[in-house]
């Protein structure tokens, strides 16, 4: 486990390339000893480094294995670990465009989940496991939000609506309204519904959720600020929009968020875009006796 250690503070640091050298050392080393928990962590770690990464068929086959370790085992499908991995499955398959499988995953998961969250209701009280509930009803909040954003990516706005309103009262229940997590489906939500051209609803709430990152100190203060500039954007409120993004944009830089940099510079040229639209839409050719002269014969 001090090769899976080094790994992970490899990770933190960045060095990705190290912490691949590491765990392929301990995933080695779990073989030879036929550790069946230390060949399950070690790949599951393969398996997230090369998510992160974007190695998706990689991270398919490792988290693949990890599960069959897991399941030959004897650990039940219900698991919280397998189901975890099974949304990650479910997230890959959506990023490759393997939309039947995708689907699939995710609909397992939330059925499986769902039943889950039932039996722990049917349990005598002295049997119930408040720590596992709230797992289970989180990882189920994960699976909504991760099926919302594959609804987003495939222009099926509806459907994320309604699944990012159910990972939304999840977290807020769970967590708290001011949770980082919960102010972030908010702002999500918030960014579906002004995509849908519902700019009324979509702005109080993309409001709410910044007044409450502000006051909590939320880690990604920018990703909000830059969503709610958006918003304003689209409400045609110009100056509040350009006053938000360049907030943002400052907050992102100091982090060092290269993607949220170029995605508010996008929607400042957006702003900048539409303002000379409006301007020309106004300006009404000249008429009548103010109309230049021609010759005639």
């Amino acid at each position: 486990m001090d090769l899976c250690k080094a790994a992970i503070l490899s990770i933190m640091r960045g060095q990705l390339h190290g912490a691949n050298g590491f765990l392929h050392q301990a995933i080695a080393l779990a073989h030879q000893s036929r550790n069946t928990q230390a060949i399950i962590y070690t790949y599951s770690l393969m398996a997230n480094l090369a998510y992160v990464q974007g190695e998706l068929d990689n991270a398919e086959k490792l988290f693949k294995a990890a599960m069959s370790f897991m399941l030959s085992g004897g650990t039940p499908q219900d698991d919280n670990g397998v189901i975890e991995m099974s949304l990650k499955l479910a997230t890959i398959y959506a990023g490759q465009n393997k939309n039947d499988l995708a689907e699939t995953g995710f609909q397992f998961c939330t059925e499986s989940l769902e039943a889950k969250l039932e039996k722990f209701k049917e349990l005598p009280a002295e049997e119930q496991s408040e720590e596992l509930r709230m797992e289970t009803r989180l990882l189920l909040g994960l699976t909504f939000d991760s099926h919302a954003r594959y609804m987003a990516a495939t222009h099926r706005l509806s459907r994320a609506v309604l699944d990012y309103k159910r990972a939304l009262l999840i977290c807020q229940e769970e967590q708290g309204e001011t949770h980082p997590q919960s102010l972030v489906l908010l702002s999500d939500l918030a960014t579906i519904l002004d995509l849908q051209g519902r700019h009324d609803e979509a702005l109080p709430l993309v409001k709410q959720a910044v007044e409450l990152s502000r006051e909590a100190g939320h880690p990604d203060q920018h990703v909000l600020l830059g969503n709610m500039a958006g918003v304003l954007l689209h409400n045609g409120l110009f100056e509040e929009s350009v006053k938000l993004y360049r907030e943002a944009l400052a907050l992102a830089q100091s982090v060092g968020d290269e993607e949220a940099v170029e995605q508010i510079r996008e929607g400042l040229k957006e702003v900048g875009n539409r303002r000379k639209a409006k301007k020309a839409e106004t300006e009404v050719p000249k008429t009548g006796t103010d109309a230049p002269k021609t010759e005639t014969d």
